[in-house]
């Protein structure tokens, strides 16, 4: 019996892959806990189907993701913050308020968990931040901390 794997199964296979398995272990274990599908040229077609769209769609979101990259990358963003006495800021600059500014002086909606800022922005003047954006995209924007 030649089953279509829907998920990882450890002794067997990966996902998407057509084994051939015994009848009983097939129907019985694999069919039945809903870990394969019998291999039908339907369930294959609807397979093939299926990986054509996640792929266009990754293909998508890939283009979506570059273009964003470019834009952040011509970006500069500016940000005012009370100061102290002696000129520091009080408090820091947060992703939170990195990410609003953003979407309020470039209509660029991104969230904050791409930001890839180990340290908070404590101090004003010129900031290079870098955005992890996923799929191995990286960009970054130029941030200006300005006191008030």
């Amino acid at each position: 019996m030649k089953v279509l794997l829907i998920k990882d199964v450890k002794s067997l296979g990966k996902v998407g892959e057509i084994k051939e398995v015994k009848p009983g272990y097939g129907q019985n274990f694999l069919v039945k806990k809903g870990f394969a599908k019998p291999a039908t040229e339907e369930v294959l077609a609807q397979h093939k189907a299926d990986e054509e769209k996640k792929a266009a769609d990754l293909a998508d979101e890939i283009e979506k993701l570059q273009e964003i990259a470019t834009k952040l990358d011509k970006a500069e963003v500016v940000i005012t913050k009370k100061l102290g006495q002696n000129g520091h800021l009080f408090g820091a600059v947060t992703k939170d308020e990195i990410a609003l500014a953003l979407k309020e002086q470039h209509n660029i909606d991104i969230d904050k968990k791409h930001i890839n800022e180990k340290s908070a922005i404590k101090t004003i003047g010129e900031h290079d931040l870098d955005f992890k954006l996923g799929h191995g995209l990286h960009a970054t924007l130029h941030v200006d901390v300005q006191g008030e």
